[in-house]
């Protein structure tokens, strides 16, 4: 080999380096979450729409998922610069806590993500702005002094909670039904049933996160649930959330959701929900590993959910 091919080689592995840094910055699974919530609304209110086809907001929908990603960036990228240190011992591997990335890129990135998405949203009316707005609202509440709401645990769950099931879905889903149609506001009713499912799925998510990151929550005084109450409670509060939410759906969704395929509704959500009980009896909740595999499972059932609710509105 060449020095010059040599070269060119170390040139490249620096570059996939770099955006493999970048990627985990943005913390995918939550870019995922936020995608898949979108695109699933978006299936919903095309098809709760008369006369209204998928290609017909495809601009407006690529304009959205790029206002989320970038709110999504800002929340979690501002967590990581507030929490470097807490990082170094609770999540080694993201690039701030690593030094893949310097506090500096870090912050322009983050700066971007909040300017973008604003931008975007004057262009797109008055909701899309109210709902990038309060979600970088929240999120800078959240991790940053002088509220840094992540303090409380109670409060931080509220954060989390609110941003995933209310302002992701019911503003979204306003903003589309507005663009698409122009006409009165309207939510569709499977977008209502999708917040009412994601309020305990987002509480659930809120407390487990915190489950692996103890040690140095303890270290830096970070109140979580998990430090006051145990991993095992909280595996089982979480349990009970998650179960009342995908109950839930398969038993009150088939009698209220005239839009839905009632059998499709029931059957996909006790199937998944006897999946979701497989994976705890398989999780040790002293294991940080096994944990955090089952936590991420709890995430990729998250995913699924956006898909399930417009399957069953295309069938119904």
């Amino acid at each position: 080999m060449t020095s010059k091919a040599a070269q060119g080689l170390a040139r490249e592995g620096v570059r996939i380096a770099r955006l493999g840094a970048l990627w985990r910055f943005t913390r995918p699974h939550t870019v995922i979450g936020t995608t898949a919530s979108i695109l699933g609304l978006y299936v919903i209110c095309v098809e709760a729409l008369p006369g209204v086809g998928l290609v017909d907001g495809a601009s407006d929908l690529a304009w959205t998922l790029v206002a989320g990603f970038c709110v999504n960036v800002y929340i979690v990228g501002l967590n990581q610069l507030e929490d470097v240190e807490i990082d170094r011992v609770n999540k080694p591997f993201l690039p701030l806590a690593a030094g893949e990335l310097t506090t500096a890129q870090a912050r322009r990135i983050v700066a971007a993500c909040a300017v973008i998405p604003c931008v975007l949203a004057l262009t797109q009316g008055a909701i899309e702005s109210l709902a990038v707005l309060t979600g970088l609202a929240v999120g800078t509440a959240y991790s940053s002094p002088p509220m840094r709401l992540k303090r409380y645990p109670l409060l931080a769950c509220l954060c989390i909670t609110g941003v995933r099931s209310i302002v992701v879905n019911l503003g979204v889903a306003l903003h589309f039904t507005r663009a698409l149609t122009d006409a009165a506001w309207t939510i569709p009713g499977p977008v209502w049933a999708l917040t009412l499912f994601a309020l305990p799925f987002s509480l659930a998510i809120a407390i487990l996160k915190d489950v692996p990151d103890a040690e140095g929550d303890r270290r830096f005084s970070i109140a979580t649930f998990t430090l006051r109450l145990g991993a095992e409670r909280v595996m089982r509060l979480a349990l009970c959330a998650l179960t009342a939410a995908y109950a839930g759906m398969a038993i009150a969704g088939p009698l209220l959701l005239d839009d839905c395929h009632p059998a499709v509704l029931a059957a996909t959500h006790v199937a998944v929900l006897a999946t979701l009980w497989r994976m705890s009896a398989r999780t040790d909740a002293h294991d940080r590993a096994s944990f955090t595999a089952f936590y991420m499972g709890v995430w990729k059932l998250f995913f699924l959910e956006y898909t399930l609710v417009p399957l069953a509105v295309v069938l119904g």
